[in-house]
């Protein structure tokens, strides 16, 4: 069988109720896998597992981790239980460590929402292996772009590669009741600016994520940005798989990098 090349995704995963209630977004990754080649595993990058050091899920089965509070207890009853690739594992830590970039191992780590909610929508028989890399906040952006780049060639082995965030993530602006909301303009206006720097190949202007128009109103903490700059170092071009809001400031978009 002649393996196909996979692009490098970033998902938006959203609020853990995204697992029971898909809104526009599950829709989009259903089609989104349908229109892909089933990949022979899958690489994510979550922002629910900040570390101090790149780490790598050695884990043959990591449990499915319900890492969030206060929500209905259906969610709670999910699981999730596809496989680990402990030998993918090994391979993805010698080329970041060929690659100067120090990564270990981990045996024990549970698998994260960031994880394991959009593979849901995406592969709902949970039938393609899964290792989960870590996202090292003590690191530069240019570094976690890198991690993506050397990560990259994996992509040729029908391996996708993702970045699970959120394009915007400011939990206490967001409309919570339930209600419809509008979209601040703080938040539209940040999402355009990213996208129209990706469409522009402009790299540098959101790994200089500080320059970016209302970055502290969207992201007070960094975590669910950063996957986004793994995702940019998979592939060079740039297209927009899905974009929505949901509870008003919260962004939902899906980017493809090929």
């Amino acid at each position: 069988m002649k393996l196909q090349t996979l692009p490098g995704l970033f998902i938006s995963h959203g609020s853990p109720m995204l697992a029971i209630n898909p809104e526009q977004v599950g829709p989009a990754l259903q089609r989104l896998s349908l229109n892909l080649p089933k990949p022979q595993a899958i690489i994510v990058m979550s922002a629910h597992w900040e570390s101090q050091a790149l780490e790598v899920s050695t884990a043959t089965r990591p449990d499915t981790w319900h890492d969030f509070r206060g929500f209905p207890a259906e969610l709670y009853e999910i699981r999730y239980p596809a496989a680990g690739a402990p030998e993918l594992a090994e391979r993805i830590l010698d080329r970041l460590n060929q690659a100067g970039l120090h990564a270990h191992a981990n045996s024990s780590r549970p698998r994260d929402h960031g994880v394991w909610m959009p593979l849901l929508h995406m592969y709902p028989d949970a039938n393609i292996p899964v290792v989960e890399i870590s996202l090292p906040m003590q690191i530069s952006s240019h570094e976690i772009y890198q991690i993506g780049q050397v990560l990259a060639a994996f992509r040729q082995e029908q391996i996708l590669l993702i970045g699970s965030g959120s394009i915007t993530h400011n939990l206490r602006e967001l409309a919570w009741d339930g209600r419809p909301a509008s979209v601040p303009t703080w938040a539209s206006t940040f999402r355009n600016y990213v996208v129209h720097k990706l469409q522009h190949s402009d790299i540098e202007a959101i790994l200089d994520y500080a320059t970016i128009p209302y970055l502290q109103n969207n992201h007070p903490t960094l975590e669910h940005f950063a996957p986004l700059f793994f995702a940019m170092g998979t592939g060079p071009r740039f297209s927009i798989v899905h974009s929505s809001f949901t509870m008003g400031a919260l962004g939902m978009d899906i980017y493809r990098f090929d």
